[in-house]
């Protein structure tokens, strides 16, 4: 899978693909990913990308021409990317949904937003999708680029070692991720749940998936409305509601 970053801040972006799980993958060819200095696309000494915003007001916006120029380049030299993402506050929330419909695609272009945001024309010009990764504000879209990167890039096959655990993680049903334990058996008084030391595997897979449900409905209630609950994930939750309510 390819992925293209375009970005005034080139190493911020190299300095986060150089560790961890994306790294590994691009290391063993599961990931191509290109990162573009934004200033290379310009046509003056001063390399300029910004400029003042009609009508006024703070701040500077994003030029249109480095950013056209850019895509350009990589359609040339790298392919037609399937999507061009813009990360911007005004995006659509980024959600795993999205990670796994990213992950599917060959070929994907992320463009780091910055200071008011970019000249609106870039959208008329170039079909883009803008996604945001919550609601706040950054200083630019590297820090969300990278996020993106990590949550989709892991999705692809062989990319993440144990593909189970990929599964079993938060948000892949629509559920938050089970509680999780490991060595020793008792800290500080605390002992592990008696039925992860049972040797009962039904029983373990059982006790988390309810344990997922009710981490989700303590937590992330909203989530259950669009969550994958099967009959006995159905009633445990009506038994929460009932319970929550009286």
């Amino acid at each position: 899978m390819k992925f293209d970053i375009v970005t005034i801040f080139p190493r911020m972006i190299r300095g986060g693909l150089e560790e961890g799980v994306v790294a590994r993958a691009a290391d063993r060819g599961l990931l191509d990913v290109a990162v573009h200095d934004l200033r290379d696309f310009t046509t003056d000494r001063h390399r300029t990308v910004d400029d003042m915003p009609y009508g006024g007001g703070p701040g500077m916006v994003m030029k249109p021409e480095p950013l056209v120029r850019a895509l350009a380049s990589i359609r040339d030299s790298r392919g037609v990317p399937s999507t061009v993402v813009v990360l911007s506050p005004q995006g659509k929330p980024f959600t795993q949904a999205d990670a796994v419909r990213l992950s599917a695609l060959p070929h994907v272009a992320l463009l780091c937003g910055r200071y008011e945001g970019i000249d609106e024309r870039l959208r008329e010009l170039v079909d883009v999708e803008e996604i945001s990764i919550g609601d706040y504000v950054l200083s630019g879209g590297e820090l969300a680029a990278l996020v993106v990167i990590d949550a989709v890039g892991r999705l692809v096959p062989g990319v993440v070692g144990d593909a189970e655990s990929v599964v079993a993680e938060s948000f892949s049903r629509g559920l938050l991720d089970y509680p999780h334990y490991t060595r020793p058996a008792v800290f500080e008084g605390l002992a592990v749940p008696d039925v992860l030391v049972s040797g009962h595997h039904a029983e373990v897979q059982r006790w988390r998936k309810r344990q997922a449900l009710v981490r989700t409905f303590e937590r992330r209630p909203e989530l259950l409305a669009g969550a994958a609950l099967d009959d006995e994930e159905r009633q445990w939750l009506e038994d929460l509601q009932k319970t929550h309510r009286g």
